[in-house]
């Protein structure tokens, strides 16, 4: 199994694969489920959705152009399903803080018999043949298929009995498009955390029903662990408060500030020449990265390559728009980043993106306390449908596509 090279690192690239995709919509309701060798069929545009590359305002438009929304919302449905897992974890920001938290005290608490097991399973030697099949391609290619997610998921915290927050973490490792939200919650979901009284079961008739191309015969050994009647709810304890809070009155637009300006580009928004930055006059731009950070959370080689391309392709397309000198720095931490870069810049001001929960808002406290410091001020600006859509999120997914489907789609 080699590295993939199908996942796009660019927006060029991004929106080649979106338009090869958008006639086969039509196809995606019924194939999304099946889980291939070469998944053909889902888009594989997680990746670009998750940094921004892509704009589900821009998707959504594209596809009522090209099809009716009765044939197209199921994938319409997918596309929001990233908006809604972001919004619920803007209103409960501790439940970030709590996985953050228990990672560190299961690597410190947890027997020697269980942290080997745990590494035996990420590294595929789990003795079930098509689970570690998933797990050498999750961190050989940094993708994984939905269906196949939610599956070794479900084998992680119900068969193997392994705590669901280093499932995450693995999978927040690897997945190129590993996203705070949509990875936190999707294991909380599949654990049984995030819906009381539902969780996900692996089964073994669920994968012969959906895996194609001979994948499942070619990979029987141990097979009988996952079989239907072998497979027991296991709902690990938990008790973070789930309290939800209103979200932070934030800028959906931004007057041209008086004095130098600069532009930070951030993993979160890999667009600003797209949305409420655009016709800003700036003098700079950055974008940081941090080996220190990535090895913090253990980040594959992979995926700190595809960061640092995403951010060196949103560089090359802010210098165009902006007209500005661009910088692609590597610093301890973001702050020293960006305190360095607007020192050298002689700025009065920083505007970006608004980051969402996750580690870069993590670093906001120490980020705005450094550039005060030196009388710079930080500048941060939500876009607008997610300012209108994040607040939707109060509950269920369902609950809040049916708000998104009237406001948006007028359905």
């Amino acid at each position: 199994m080699t590295p993939s090279t199908e996942f796009q690192r660019t927006r060029a690239e991004a929106l080649s694969q979106w338009r090869a995709f958008l006639p086969r919509v039509a196809d995606y309701a019924r194939e999304r489920n099946v889980v291939t060798t070469d998944n053909h069929g889902v888009s594989k545009l997680s990746p670009a959705l998750r940094f921004g590359l892509l704009l589900r305002e821009e998707i959504a438009r594209d596809t009522l152009a090209h099809h009716s929304f009765e044939v197209a919302e199921k994938w319409l449905q997918e596309v929001y399903w990233r908006a809604y897992w972001k919004g619920w974890l803007e209103q409960r920001p501790q439940v970030w803080t709590s996985w953050r938290r228990r990672v560190a005290e299961l690597h410190d608490s947890l027997p020697n018999q269980v942290l080997d097991r745990v590494e035996a399973v990420a590294a595929g030697r789990s003795g079930v043949a098509i689970m570690d099949y998933f797990a050498d391609q999750l961190r050989n290619t940094g993708y994984l298929h939905n269906h196949a997610r939610m599956w070794w998921a479900s084998f992680w915290v119900h068969v193997e009995r392994l705590p669901w927050e280093l499932g995450a973490e693995f999978f927040f490792q690897h997945l190129l498009d590993a996203d705070p939200a949509s990875n936190t919650l999707s294991w909380r979901w599949v654990a049984g955390l995030q819906t009381k009284g539902k969780a996900y079961l692996v089964r073994r008739s669920n994968l012969e029903r959906w895996c194609r191309n001979d994948l499942l015969s070619d990979h029987q050994e141990g097979i009988g662990r996952i079989g239907d009647a072998r497979v027991v709810i296991h709902i690990p304890d938990e008790t973070p408060s789930e309290t939800r809070q209103e979200l932070p009155d934030l800028l959906t637009f931004v007057v041209q500030p008086h004095g130098r300006v600069g532009l930070w580009v951030h993993p979160d928004d890999a667009c600003p020449e797209m949305g409420p930055l655009s016709e800003l006059a700036v003098v700079a731009t950055t974008a940081i990265t941090s080996n220190a950070v990535y090895q913090q959370y253990g980040l594959s080689a992979s995926r700190k390559a595809h960061l640092t391309a995403v951010l060196k392709d949103a560089c090359k397309r802010c210098e165009v728009h902006f007209r500005c000198r661009v910088d692609l720095s590597e610093a301890p931490t973001t702050a020293e980043g960006l305190l360095t870069w607007a020192s050298a810049n002689e700025l009065d001001h920083v505007v970006a993106m608004t980051p969402l929960v996750g580690p870069i808002a993590d670093a906001l406290p120490e980020i705005r306390s450094e550039l005060q410091n030196k009388g710079v001020m930080l500048h941060l600006v939500r876009r607008l449908e997610d300012a209108q859509d994040f607040p939707l999120a109060k509950s269920g997914f369902f609950g809040f596509w049916k708000r998104i489907r009237e406001a948006r789609f007028g359905c």
